[in-house]
Formats: C-alpha cells, sequence, structure tokens
C-alpha cells in the first residue's frame, strides 16, 4: 500500500488521544488527525511507515550509521569523484564514515529524513539542491526539530548566490564542456543569456531555443557520469576555485562527524 517511488503521497493518521498530554501543556484530545506533512508526525506515528518502507529503504539506499542524505546519484558521483581528486593532491576528501544516501529527488528528502533520523542511532545531515521553492521544505527539516540546522546544508552555503545545485560548485566553462563532451554540443558560456544563478537553469532556457543535436534531452546525470568516467583526462582541467569549494563541502560535512 505504499508506494516508495512516491513518498510525497503517504498519509499518516494520528490518534489524538494517546500522543497528547497534559503534561505537554496540552490538553487531551480525542479523535485522530490525518498528517499530509511527515515532518509533523510524532516518532510513535512514524513508526509503522518505518516498518512499512524499511524492506524498500535497505534494498533501494545506501544506508550507514552516518548517512549524508542528497537528492540523486548524480550528487552521489560528483561528491565522490571530487573527493577522490582532492585525496590524489594529498588532501583531505569527504570521510569514509560518511554513506551518501542518494533519494531520488528533493520531494523524498522530507520523508527519507523523517525516517532515518527518528532512529536516534545514527547521525544524519543532509547537502541539498536549493531554490526559491524549496526554502521553506529544506528550514522545515530544522524548524520541526528533526535535525538540527548545522546539519541542513545546501549548495548555496558554498557558492555567492541564493540558489545552487551540486553543479554550480564547479567553474560554469568546465561544466560546459562535461556538457559539450556527454551530448556532442558546442554550447560556450558566452551564448548563455540567461542571467539565472544556476547554470541548469542556464543552459535549460538555451536548450529550449538551440536543441541539442538530433533533439537529444538533456538530463543531468550524463555530464555527472561521464566527469566521473572521465576523471583521469579531466582531472587537470578542474580549477582551483572548483577544488576549494569542495574542499569547504567535505570540511563542513567531516566536522559533523
Amino acid at each position: 500500500m505504499v508506494d516508495s517511488a512516491r513518498f510525497d503521497r503517504v498519509r499518516i493518521v494520528q490518534d489524538l488521544s494517546i500522543e497528547t498530554s497534559p503534561d505537554e501543556g496540552h490538553e487531551e484530545q480525542d479523535g485522530t488527525r490525518v498528517i499530509t506533512e511527515v515532518l509533523e508526525a510524532t516518532e510513535d506515528s512514524l513508526f509503522p511507515l518505518q516498518g512499512a518502507l524499511g524492506y524498500e529503504i535497505h534494498q533501494t539506499l545506501f544506508i550507514g550509521p552516518n548517512s549524508l542524505v542528497v537528492e540523486g546519484v548524480s550528487d552521489l558521483l560528483y561528491l565522490q569523484t571530487m573527493s577522490g581528486l582532492l585525496q590524489q593532491k594529498g588532501e583531505p576528501g569527504l570521510s569514509k564514515e560518511w554513506t551518501i544516501t542518494p533519494v531520488g529527488g528533493s520531494d523524498k528528502v522530507p520523508a527519507f529524513v523523517a525516517l532515518l533520523g527518528a532512529q536516534r542511532t545514527m547521525n544524519v545531515a543532509v547537502l541539498l539542491d536549493i531554490q526559491k521553492k524549496d526554502r521553506q521544505k529544506i528550514g522545515n527539516i530544522f524548524k520541526k526539530k528533526l535535525l538540527q540546522q548545522k546539519k541542513v546544508l545546501t549548495y548555496a552555503d558554498f557558492v555567492c548566490a541564493n540558489e545552487a545545485d551540486v553543479e554550480d560548485l564547479f567553474d560554469p566553462k568546465f561544466y560546459l564542456l562535461l556538457v559539450n563532451g556527454v551530448f556532442g554540443s558546442s554550447m560556450a558560456l558566452s551564448r548563455l543569456k540567461d542571467k539565472h544563478p544556476r547554470i541548469l537553469r542556464r543552459i535549460e532556457r538555451h536548450l529550449d531555443r538551440h536543441p541539442l543535436p538530433d533533439n537529444v534531452k538533456f538530463n543531468h546525470y550524463r555530464p555527472a557520469y561521464y566527469f566521473n568516467s572521465k576523471i583521469e583526462s579531466l582531472a587537470e582541467k578542474v580549477d582551483g576555485e572548483t577544488l576549494d569549494r569542495f574542499r569547504r563541502v567535505f570540511e563542513k560535512l567531516n566536522d559533523l562527524l
């Protein structure tokens, strides 16, 4: 009955007579409450959902005592590859104590954080893309006291912008090198007329007017895979500012262990 691909459809029924107490400053109530926002559920209300989803979580995710929740596999590839690159240069990368846990999209992050964070033996942090529409959703993760605020990180924390994806940690020219390499295109930064802070958004708007060869559809996973698979030839093209941004990301995360 629980679709692991659509956690946003989950509804939790909370028994108010059990989960409200005069000792906590609340009057006793009767009846039930249907919760659409998983972050508002109490630990007891989450328990059946944890049981129902336990199998799917262990089959589809990497889970460890220190779990870093990210949106997708692209994040995992970029973080692992850049961590390895820094380590090759004799610098610390992301600690091996972290298990990177891609959850398959921003809409699934709150549900997974609620499920993982409710397990008191686990250390959970999140590193997420951020757009204007996501601010309240991300803020609720710590406002609902599910995680400490210091464990809720976004890529915008490491770039000079209010919105950012993992791709924005790279120099825009280098990211276009990845896109052109995998899609056989010839995009140049000067041709991206849009001034949006997110490079993905600028590329998407450019492609609305100038489609990729053979009308191939752009997706951000393929440049991540290309970068990971071609790192030996691309390593020397990664600029110092990009290395520094990823270095700061890893230092911040390692401090949370």
